[in-house]
């Protein structure tokens, strides 16, 4: 679609000005999965609970967060394959922690700032 097929005035400088800045349709994609993966309350408030803790096992996420410890387990995988979280053995048991190149911006906006913004909201 071009300038030109609108019917209506348009201000082509603005225009090309918000085109140039968009991002590609893959990095849009890239982030939309990336959010999406936040998106889930399972999993946001994994992050979560593993941003303040650092480091849980699945049985003590699953009794933090009050659910089962399959559907830790699943959100887990989700997050591991998305590079989000990643593990350390001891023994017999898998610690959990947010991945060391997790981007701060997205734990500071979506964890904190957005959490702290649906309390303000109650």
């Amino acid at each position: 679609m071009s300038i030109t097929d609108h019917e209506h005035p348009i201000d082509p400088l603005r225009v090309a000005h918000a085109k140039s800045r968009l991002p590609s349709a893959d990095d849009a994609a890239r982030l939309t999965g990336l959010l999406s993966m936040m998106a889930d309350p399972v999993r946001l408030r994994l992050i979560y609970a593993l941003d303040v803790a650092e480091e849980l096992c699945v049985g003590d996420l699953a009794l933090a967060l009050e659910v089962s410890e399959d559907s830790v387990s699943y959100a887990l995988r989700l997050l591991r394959s998305a590079g989000l979280v990643t593990t350390r053995k001891q023994g017999r048991v898998v610690y959990n922690r947010l991945a060391d190149n997790f981007p701060e911006p997205l734990r500071d906006t979506c964890l904190r700032r957005l959490v702290a913004m649906t309390r303000t909201g109650d």
